[in-house]
């Protein structure tokens, strides 16, 4: 297997994925040459760590022809003209979530990338799924679980943190902050188990942050097919279970508790009953979790058939822009204080 080279850009978030790519997967698959920041001394202290060259802008970057793929870990807003710029150079793309804040921005340039036989890979909603939404769709099927109903998700953990300027700090490029920054990935799974949403109304506070958006939020959304989901996120909250990741699901024939622990498997737990049988518990734990960046999926698309690989583009990127339009709407109820159409 031969690595390919990678470039990275934006390194405020960049330096924490670089420092964890030099431990795990990714560095099994790619090299990275490159890092790029606006900020040069941030560029130039990872080029020193990291041994790769250090540039200061994008266009300096694309100009380089031994990178073949660009990580791109800026905010999300204008994330899909710096991703246009990427694919139109000849380079592939893996960022992270959210996508983008505009979501016919986010289905135009998926839409290219996708004519021009270009990847653009995030970490949720991932290429493909993770070992514990692939065994909740097994459950859903085996068991005979029925229509979804609802799903409830909880992420908090605690900081109190101060205003810097950046796109945490405004509403509009990080909407309900916590929900923007944690919940996101449950909006992302929600949709792939539910679909298409229809409403959405957030709720939110500051109680301790120093920055002038939320650190306490609570989102409920309404599905077409007549599911409900809610998400709270939270920076509020110091205990044992900071980051903690919990999921539960009804259907109407059962109920999964999905708990996704730093470090830990996933631990997913199923409970129906069947009239010959009685009440029915499962328990199961797995490996890899949704939301995780999944260097080895890229490799392979690089390295793969054209066609095949498009069409499994596609498939993805449905989700992709379902998520950012939940996210757009969200932006919508938290200005007006209402419930707001998808």
């Amino acid at each position: 297997m031969q690595k390919i080279n990678i470039g990275i850009i934006g390194l405020k978030f960049g330096k924490t994925l670089i420092r964890r790519f030099a431990s795990g997967m990714g560095s099994k698959y790619f090299n990275i040459t490159a890092v790029c920041d606006i900020k040069k001394d941030l560029a130039d202290a990872l080029a020193l760590e990291t041994g790769a060259k250090a540039y200061y802008r994008l266009e300096d970057l694309l100009s380089d022809p031994a990178i073949k793929v660009v990580g791109l870990f800026t905010g999300p807003h204008n994330r899909a003209n710096l991703i246009r710029q990427i694919i139109r150079s000849g380079r592939d793309v893996i960022t992270t979530k959210p996508f983008e804040l505009d979501p016919v921005e986010a289905y135009s340039v998926l839409a290219e990338a996708r004519n021009m036989g270009r990847i653009v890979h995030l970490n949720s909603p991932s290429p493909v799924l993770g070992d514990d939404l692939n065994k909740i769709f097994e459950w859903v099927n085996k068991y005979d679980l029925g229509k979804p109903i609802a799903c409830r998700c909880d992420i908090w953990t605690s900081h109190r943190e101060k205003a810097d300027g950046g796109w945490h700090d405004n509403s509009i490029l990080c909407p309900a902050a916590p929900i923007t920054r944690l919940g996101i990935y449950h909006i992302n799974d929600m949709v792939r188990l539910f679909g298409e949403a229809s409403q959405v109304h957030v709720i939110h506070s500051r109680l301790f942050t120093g920055r002038p958006t939320p650190d306490n939020a609570q989102l409920g959304i309404l599905f077409k097919n007549g599911a409900i989901g809610n998400i709270f996120a939270s920076y509020c909250v110091n205990d044992s279970d900071r980051f903690t990741n919990t999921m539960l699901i009804n259907y109407e024939n059962g109920t999964i508790y999905c708990v996704r622990k730093k470090g830990e498997l996933v631990k997913l737990t199923l409970r129906t009953r069947d009239t010959a049988k009685g009440d029915i518990t499962c328990s199961q734990s797995v490996k890899s979790s949704s939301g995780e960046y999944r260097w080895d999926v890229l490799h392979n698309a690089l390295s793969g058939d054209l066609k095949n690989k498009i069409q499994k583009e596609a498939d993805t990127h449905k989700y992709i822009v379902e998520g950012v339009k939940i996210l757009h709407a969200m932006s919508r109820s938290e200005q007006s204080g209402h419930m707001e159409i998808v």
